[in-house]
């Protein structure tokens, strides 16, 4: 499926300013390192609440930063594809509560993945190197170093890191086209062949479920995809036994 024909001022109000406010932010972000030197990213992205840079407010701001150009332009191309075909079937409201259902969802799971890594983690380390992680695996991150342990380097990572993306609610996006159009054509790049939207759903999502359990340091949140994708689906499976119609 393509935008031909479409543009991004044809869309509609909520689909629009969720892409607009996603733009501001990644320019924002660009403009503070450059001029004050401060990290957007380290503030508003989400830690993990054992960290000391977690904020409760991160899991709502998280969902519109983005760690560089071509995070955002996939995000954002994916959402002017499917977003406003879905806010046009459904009206704003119930577009914005879908979409944000999903990126919380997403989170939640995410960060439930996290901490059972977590706790995995803490049930191996040593004292010693637990202390000298949290005394000193920030900074080590700021020069660029990691610790040559693989269980101190994964909980450097786990409690400095911090996730940020719109992928949670974009999933869920995808997700809620493929229920709602599941015969629709689209046409894939890579390779250039037609399939159904239903298939196109069903096989990203078992992409990242093997990639979720295949590889659970990434840094590539394939928790919250799937956290997305099963929160809008239950979303959807709700409204479908509580109103006559999805519309």
């Amino acid at each position: 499926m393509n935008g031909y024909g479409r543009s991004f001022f044809s869309l509609p109000p909520v689909v629009k300013n969720i892409i607009l406010i996603n733009v501001i932010m990644l320019l924002a972000t660009w403009a503070v390192k450059s001029v004050f030197g401060i990290d957007l990213t380290e503030h508003l992205g989400l830690y993990f609440p054992k960290s000391d840079h977690f904020e409760p407010y991160q899991i709502l701001t998280h969902m519109f930063m983005h760690g560089g150009f071509f995070h955002l332009l996939f995000n954002m191309y994916a959402l002017f594809l499917f977003g406003g075909i879905l806010e046009n079937v459904w009206g704003g409201k119930r577009f914005f509560i879908y979409y944000m259902v999903c990126g919380l969802g997403a989170a939640l799971v995410h960060e439930s993945v996290i901490y059972w890594q977590y706790h995995k983690l803490m049930s191996v380390i040593a004292p010693d190197q637990l202390q000298l992680v949290l005394n000193d695996g920030q900074a080590y991150l700021n020069e660029g170093k990691v610790f040559a342990n693989e269980t101190m380097k994964n909980l450097q990572m786990l409690l400095n890191v911090p996730t940020v993306g719109a992928s949670g609610a974009i999933f869920g996006v995808l997700l809620a086209f493929g229920v709602l159009f599941p015969n629709t054509q689209l046409m894939l790049l890579f390779p250039p062949i037609p399939i159904k939207a239903k298939y196109f759903v069903f096989g990203y999502g078992a992409i990242e479920l093997y990639l979720a359990i295949t590889q659970p340091g990434s840094n590539i949140a394939h928790a919250a995809h799937l956290g997305g994708m099963l929160f809008g689906y239950i979303l959807i499976r709700y409204w479908r036994k509580t109103t006559k119609t999805l519309y």
